[in-house]
């Protein structure tokens, strides 16, 4: 069984972003997203019957969204593998429609980090073998994994840098990213460091913020509100927890999982219009871009100096801002759906990426653990 083509999305949505009125809670952020998201796909709420949730503030995500929202699901997904979750939900929930088991489902995700004072929400207890060398979670091993690809490759800080500036390129073209002043490759090199090789600009944003994905099949989509995204491929893959079980600090699983989402949507890196990445840290694009094909092991970092992946370069990354400019509540995977989503439509404006017909959407989760990718496409890739 293929699931190429087979669901599209209908609707996307996010909450309010950035730092929210007092008071409200990651449910009220995914209440707003639900319903600018339904309003979108012009579907009412009722006939949503496939939830896919996951939270770090709610252990029975589910139970607790479908509550709030007044659902009553056939088929509930509360699935947690961190940042990448809600990519992976668009995976299970295009199996689950193609199944029977639902026919409209509904991907949400809320935070309010940024007003909880910056907190970590984590379920997860400390790894007893890493604990005792008091390591900050989580940036202390993405700059092991960054360390490691200098020492191997000759990735240089200015090169990381490279990937923070273009990331604010980007959002400073987005009305709603959290930061869209300038940032010049010294002022991230010159930011106070927090974990070498990291300073704070290497870092992402924290935010608040909710986000909505409506996916049901390819057939019901066509004759709905707006233009559909359809899903060609979608992949999945995990090697590790915690970064001391890590087998490679400079090769993710992403390597797995977007060979696996090109394998079904019968495309290769070279057939990608425009990519967005989970970039908790600079670190992550230079791997991503590697694992998935875009550039060859140890040439990510070159990729990026030449600007390659900024505004006018030859592949468009993280076109939004990403998370270290535009918006990071705790769990960015559904913000690289939601951007991918746009570009296919052709409504991003100023940052819209002239004639894009593919995109790849990447969810990252843990300490570089889940990586799962997804490839969508326009009507003419079917």
């Amino acid at each position: 069984m293929t699931l190429r083509g087979t669901t599209a999305v209908a609707g996307v949505a996010e909450s309010d972003l950035g730092e929210v009125a007092p008071g409200l809670t990651p449910l009220d952020l995914v209440g707003q997203a639900t319903t600018r998201a339904l309003a979108d796909a012009g579907i009412p709420k009722s006939d949503v019957d496939g939830l896919f949730t996951a939270s770090s503030y709610y252990p029975m995500s589910g139970m607790d969204t479908a509550e709030y929202l007044g659902i009553h699901p056939s088929y509930v997904d509360g699935s947690t593998i961190g940042g990448s979750s809600f990519v992976s939900h668009l995976l299970h929930a295009a199996a689950a429609i193609e199944a029977g088991l639902c026919s409209t489902a509904l991907i949400v995700y809320g935070s309010t980090q940024r007003s909880d004072g910056g907190r970590l929400v984590s379920p997860s207890k400390p790894n007893p073998y890493e604990a005792p060398y008091k390591p900050r979670y989580p940036i202390s091993m993405y700059a092991m994994a960054a360390a490691r690809h200098m020492h191997e490759y000759g990735t240089t800080r200015e090169q990381l840098a490279d990937v923070a500036v273009a990331a604010r390129q980007w959002a400073q073209l987005n009305p709603a990213a959290f930061e869209r002043g300038p940032l010049s490759r010294q002022d991230v090199l010159d930011a106070r460091m927090i974990s070498d090789p990291l300073t704070t600009r290497d870092c992402c944003l924290v935010t608040d913020g909710g986000g909505a994905v409506v996916l049901t099949s390819a057939e019901r989509a066509r004759d709905l509100a707006a233009t559909p995204a359809y899903l060609l491929g979608a992949g999945e893959a995990t090697w590790h927890r915690n970064i001391s079980e890590m087998p490679d600090l400079t090769t993710t699983a992403a390597r797995d999982s977007g060979r696996r989402a090109f394998a079904m949507a019968g495309l290769g890196p070279q057939d990608i219009d425009v990519v967005e990445l989970y970039d908790a840290f600079t670190i992550n694009p230079v791997l991503f871009l590697e694992d998935l094909g875009f550039c060859a092991k140890g040439e990510g970092g070159p990729f990026v100096a030449e600007g390659m992946i900024a505004p006018g370069g030859k592949l468009p990354v993280n076109t939004n801002g990403g998370g270290l400019s535009y918006c990071h509540p705790g769990m960015y995977g559904i913000f690289t759906i939601i951007e991918a989503v746009r570009q296919l439509r052709g409504t991003c404006g100023e940052r819209q990426v002239p004639g894009a017909e593919t995109a790849v959407a990447h969810g990252n989760g843990g300490v570089l653990s889940s990586q799962v990718t997804a490839v969508f496409g326009t009507a003419a890739t079917l």
